[in-house]
């Protein structure tokens, strides 16, 4: 059997790279910066996150084809018939995430909103608290404290899950899914439609709005 003709294919903007690396990154600093007690490191990492996880839900409703929520998100029952076929080896052939891929996206980013979010509110009981803390009863602090908490072990439970499907694609079904998430690009059939990428002025004004978001509740506190 002849093999299919590849071509390399811009599937991932610098933009989506970003945020996906630089969240890695941060969710180590943020959980070794409160292991040392440095406080101000942590609240900055976590501020940084919220920035980029604000920035990356504006970019998937007008970003790239491949960052918008209504290409990647299918039906739960398609992201099922996905899964079943899992142990089948075949070309990769998805442009961006595939069906069960989709909803993991939306399962993180949400855990990722909710763990910064939760922290603006957080006391830790040693005189370091959120922006927020003030604006609510010590009780909803306390309670949104322990929530803070318990979603990053969420957050680890589900960046270890993701690990595991990367691998068992690439062991199982023979798909490279770090690579193009680290250069943009993918091999894919040569008769395959490159997605469309988003206006690099219209990223950076939506980073940089969101950024001066969070830095205006940081000045709260």
């Amino acid at each position: 059997m002849r093999e299919e003709p590849l071509r390399a294919v811009k599937v991932w903007d610098g933009w989506i790279r970003l945020v996906h690396w630089a969240v890695v990154i941060l969710i180590a600093v943020s959980y070794f910066s409160i292991q040392a007690g440095n406080m101000r490191l942590h609240f900055l990492s976590g501020y940084t996150v919220l920035t980029l996880v604000l920035f990356r839900v504006a970019w998937g409703l007008v970003g790239s084809d491949t960052a918008r929520f209504t290409r990647f998100l299918r039906s739960p029952l398609a992201g099922l018939r996905h899964l079943a076929a899992f142990r089948r080896r075949e070309p990769d052939r998805e442009i961006g995430h595939n069906a069960a891929g989709g909803w993991m996206v939306l399962v993180m980013l949400g855990l990722l909103l909710a763990q910064p979010l939760t922290g603006l509110f957080a006391d830790t009981g040693y005189g370091d608290y959120g922006p927020l803390a003030k604006f609510v009863s010590g009780e909803t602090s306390d309670r949104l404290t322990g929530l803070h908490h318990a979603i990053f072990n969420w957050i680890l439970a589900a960046a270890a899950l993701h690990v595991l499907a990367v691998g068992a694609y690439a062991l199982l079904k023979g798909h490279d899914l770090v690579r193009p998430m680290v250069t943009g690009r993918k091999s894919l059939p040569a008769d395959a439609r490159a997605p469309r990428m988003g206006s690099p002025l219209l990223a950076a004004a939506l980073l940089g709005a969101a950024a001066l978001a969070v830095f205006g509740i940081s000045r709260l506190g």
